[in-house]
């Protein structure tokens, strides 16, 4: 090897050992936080998860049209599931939280920390991402995704990764107001299927529907032959997600 190629030695190894040590303790509290999320979340179920734009203002079409979604899902018998910030995770818990059944708030700490909304019957905080990530596709019958960032593009892309890969159940996954997600859409479509990077049938995925009633009657149809209930071979998805 020349000296160009060798890896400089570690400046303090010492207090490498003493980080790496660190690293492995911090593995016990991401624990924690599965088994008290696990615990809390039990009861809750069926449940839907809603996602969509935390810069969503009250009094817009969005919002509005969010609360109403969730109103509906909760008097309809369905707990509803948001990431318990503000825009669209607040109107989802609004909607939820005068409605039947429990409004459920995911809420995350971030640098520029994340203020709780107050409508939120159940509310648990996480520090790390992935473990909240977790919960919103372990308790969810159904996710409704409503107009959104990054956020909301990467919790609809991993929901349709592990369906597609078969590591979770097959949920209903309901685009909510179609000009907004027509170009997504037209994309995989078009660019997607056609270069060959998914198939024809990973499109029937997901659909795209845009009046509250709709949403729910979906969520219904999918389910009216099997009960809400997860069958035996989709527990065990559960453990291996």
């Amino acid at each position: 090897m020349s000296e160009k190629q060798k890896v400089p030695p570690l400046a303090d190894p010492g207090a490498s050992k003493f980080a790496a040590s660190q690293e492995a303790w911090r593995v016990f509290g991401i624990m924690s936080e599965f088994v008290e999320a696990t615990q809390r979340l039990a009861a809750i179920r069926p449940a839907v998860s809603i996602f969509g734009s935390a810069r969503i203002k009250p009094g817009s079409e969005f919002y509005a049209l969010t609360e109403e979604i969730a109103r509906k899902l909760s008097d309809s018998g369905f707990s509803v599931i948001s990431g318990g910030g503000p825009g669209i995770m607040e109107a989802a818990n609004k909607g939820a939280y005068f409605g039947k059944s429990p409004s459920v708030g995911l809420n995350i700490q971030l640098p520029h920390e994340q203020m709780a909304n107050a409508y939120q019957d159940l509310s648990q905080t996480f520090r790390h991402f992935f473990a909240r990530k977790y919960m919103f596709v372990r308790f969810a019958n159904a996710y409704v995704v409503m107009p959104g960032g990054f956020g909301t593009l990467d919790e609809l892309l991993e929901a349709l990764t592990l369906i597609q890969t078969g590591k979770s159940q097959k949920i209903p996954i309901i685009l909510v107001h179609e000009p907004f997600w027509r170009g997504l859409v037209d994309w995989f479509r078009t660019t997607l299927v056609e270069e060959g990077m998914i198939s024809p049938d990973d499109l029937n995925l997901v659909q795209v529907l845009d009046r509250p009633e709709d949403v729910v009657n979906a969520i219904f149809k999918h389910y009216e032959s099997r009960g809400f209930a997860p069958l035996p071979a989709e527990r065990e998805m559960w453990l291996n997600l």
